[in-house]
């Protein structure tokens, strides 16, 4: 950290002139937020339903405008060489350049603050000209002559560091500050990193709304932070698009949305919807479980044309003419003419909803060139109300019915011949043993439907009936989706782009991604840029060293995360022999500042909650905010994937392992249980470590 050593009367109390600027910024905040609170709306609407819409998005502005109290308002400094944008190239006749604003000074911060007059105090991080406090390096300074990076003692402006940039005679170095933002102890949900945002971050961030981009990063990379911050990065640059159209982040579970949920609210975004792919497909109540097998097969690419041979089976041709009377005439349309459209909207492979609307209104078309040629002069009224006859509806309910999306799913499920016609040639006999259902279901609502069905049924129900698209999906944790859950999401933004976020290393399902193009091939977007993080910024050197001796066993080839910690971290191996030396233990790690995770196998969450009971020492579940007085939770291992705390104790190793249906899978929950310690890990057992730890 640097303060001047000399001060000069130029500049004789630099951090009090900074902390002078964040109180007049924080004041002019308050201002901006007092302008909206007054503003009267009460005559600009035409009528009630304009005033509520209004109304919400004067609160909506409001709460945007809120000043936490506990988050700095700005977090750096770039001094310009010249004013931003200035025109420092020769004319086309030659003519000098025009004169530049030396030293413009712009304070960058977590959003946009001005003054009574409009003019900036503090600049909003993903503003063009923020673009050089995440780029700029002794290499390039992209014309900023100084970097100014401020330190915080909750929202109090302690210390500020310098880097001249533009200054041949400085060398480059490491930001202590920054290294002391990484490793602020986790107290509480996920935080946002606009202050330590590093390049090859900031380019993904500030990459464009247009294509998809996928991040391979493994733990401690910031990928989930990244695709938070893209979003809160394509709102600010596309916001009226994206205000039409929607954003959504998709996470594992519950437990991983609460814990990033105020991520992007602290960045003044409000409008992001959160939800999980099992929240997506929500057509029926999810009350069973699939073994592995079965859900393997189910969430198989391959389901998506069985799902569709079953929709357009449905289909019949036509054997019996139309007839439509009106008043004294009768009108005929042939079989074979009816034959012909009901083919031409086959051949379209439009959704099976939409040409069943569109039959009747061939049907009536049919109809109305008869009635022309006969010297009748019908109009629009005419043909919608021969669509709408009851002879026409009759012929398109027996040639094209209603298909109803769970109740078809239902029959696959449940008919072994109605599946066996429709997966003929592309899932083998044991594959459709192992998706049948045992015994027979009455109905839709009696059913006891899986993750997995309800997948299915979405495929169904898209083949009737188009997904509306957002304009932007945000999915995380995308190595344990099916193909099938990729379609699923993939529907969601189809006309939009995706940010999706993973680790091949971390795949804890049976049917986890094997490889990102298959994956993005699945989601819709196989012109997807991948991306990949391996400078670890989280997990301390000797905690991911020890965990990366998975790696060969659990994703070859992958390039192990290189952490740019300064602080080794604090890591143990220790032998115990009962639930009480795991909880001291926990004891021991609660002394440190911050949070401490007890991560176990699921079966061993019981016997560690009682003896944590015993001792007196409470316990959050995963997802829970942690308080001053409370900093343990206790996580189960099928929960910890994407959860991070200060200091983390994992129980035996080995269960967690021998709990998975099978060894790579196991070792996989193993390495992410493994990369959850910010400061420090300390890992308990009673049987002995697995032989991939090389212990």
């Amino acid at each position: 950290m640097s303060t001047p050593s000399t001060p000069t009367p130029i500049d004789d109390d630099p951090l009090g002139r900074e902390r002078a600027h964040l109180s007049s910024s924080r004041a002019a905040l308050r201002a901006m937020r007092e302008d909206v609170e007054s503003l009267d709306i009460s005559d600009v609407t035409a009528n009630w339903v304009n005033a509520q819409i209004l109304g919400r998005q004067i609160e909506d502005r409001i709460r945007a405008l809120a000043d936490l109290s506990d988050a700095p308002l700005f977090f750096g400094r770039l001094d310009y060489l010249h004013a931003p944008g200035a025109e420092r190239a020769e004319g086309a006749e030659g003519e000098r350049p025009r004169p530049e604003a030396a030293d413009q000074k712009l304070y960058i911060g977590r959003r946009h603050v001005h003054d009574e007059d409009g003019d900036p105090m503090v600049i909003d991080w993903r503003a063009p000209v923020s673009q050089p406090f995440y780029r700029a390096s002794k290499k390039d300074p992209m014309d900023v002559g100084l970097r100014r990076r401020f330190g915080y003692t909750g929202g109090d402006l302690t210390a500020y560091e310098d880097e001249h940039l533009s200054d041949p005679e400085e060398g480059a170095r490491t930001s202590r500050l920054l290294q002391q933002e990484i490793e602020r102890p986790r107290v509480g949900p996920m935080r946002d990193i606009v202050a330590t945002i590093q390049p090859e971050q900031d380019e993904i961030v500030r990459s464009g709304l247009g294509g998809t981009v996928c991040v391979q990063g493994g733990p401690g990379t910031g990928k989930t932070a990244v695709g938070l911050h893209r979003v809160a990065y394509l709102l600010y640059a596309h916001r009226e698009r994206l205000a039409r159209t929607g954003t959504l982040v998709i996470g594992p579970n519950r437990s991983f949305l609460h814990y990033i949920e105020q991520v992007l609210p602290a960045l003044g975004e409000l409008s992001v919807r959160q939800a999980t792919v099992d929240d997506l497909v929500a057509h029926v109540e999810v009350r069973g479980a699939d073994d592995a097998d079965a859900a393997v097969v189910k969430g198989d690419a391959r389901m998506a044309e069985v799902v569709r041979r079953a929709v357009y089976a449905h289909v019949t041709l036509p054997t019996e003419p139309v007839v439509v009377v009106r008043g004294s005439r009768r009108w005929r349309v042939p079989a074979y003419e009816l034959e012909e459209m009901v083919r031409e909207l086959l051949d379209r492979d439009i959704r099976y909803g939409a040409a069943r609307e569109a039959l009747p209104q061939r049907i009536a078309h049919a109809v109305l060139v008869q009635m022309e040629r006969s010297g009748e002069a019908p109009d629009d009224r005419v043909q919608d109300a021969v669509a709408r006859n009851s002879a026409v509806k009759a012929a398109v309910k027996a040639v094209w019915p209603p298909v109803d999306p769970a109740k078809l799913v239902l029959r696959l499920l449940t008919d072994t011949e109605f599946l066996a016609e429709h997966a003929a040639g592309i899932l083998t006999e044991e594959e459709q043993k192992t998706i049948r259902w045992a015994k027979p279901v009455r109905s839709v609502k009696s059913a006891r439907w899986s993750a997995a069905d309800a997948v299915l049924i979405d495929e169904a129900t898209d083949v009737v009936e188009r997904t509306p698209s957002l304009g932007h999906v945000v999915l995380d944790e995308a190595q344990d989706l099916s193909p099938m859950q990729y379609r699923a999401v993939g529907r969601r933004c189809t006309t939009g782009s995706a940010t999706v976020l993973g680790d091949l290393a971390q795949g804890t399902t049976p049917w986890a991604t094997r490889g990102w193009a298959e994956a993005l091939g699945h989601l819709g977007k196989p012109d997807a840029v991948i991306e990949e993080l391996t400078a670890g910024f989280r997990v301390p050197t000797d905690v991911i060293t020890y965990a990366s001796r998975l790696l060969p066993h659990i994703a070859p080839g992958l390039t192990p995360v290189a952490s740019v910690r300064e602080n080794p971290g604090f890591f143990e191996l220790r032998p115990v022999s009962d639930p009480a030396e795991v909880v001291a233990a926990c004891e021991e790690l609660l002394r440190h500042e911050g949070s401490t995770g007890l991560i176990a196998a699921d079966t061993r969450i019981p016997v560690l909650a009682e003896a944590l009971a015993a001792a007196g020492i409470p316990a959050l579940s995963p997802g829970e905010e942690t308080t001053h007085d409370t900093r343990l939770t206790l996580v189960p291992a099928s929960l910890a994937k994407g959860l991070e705390y200060d200091y983390v104790v994992l129980d035996d190793p080995r269960a967690i392992v021998t709990a998975e249906p099978d060894e790579r899978t196991g070792l996989r929950r193993l390495y992410v249980t493994l990369t959850r310690a910010v400061s420090g890990l300390t890992v308990t057992h009673t049987s002995p470590l697995p032989d991939q730890l090389g212990v």
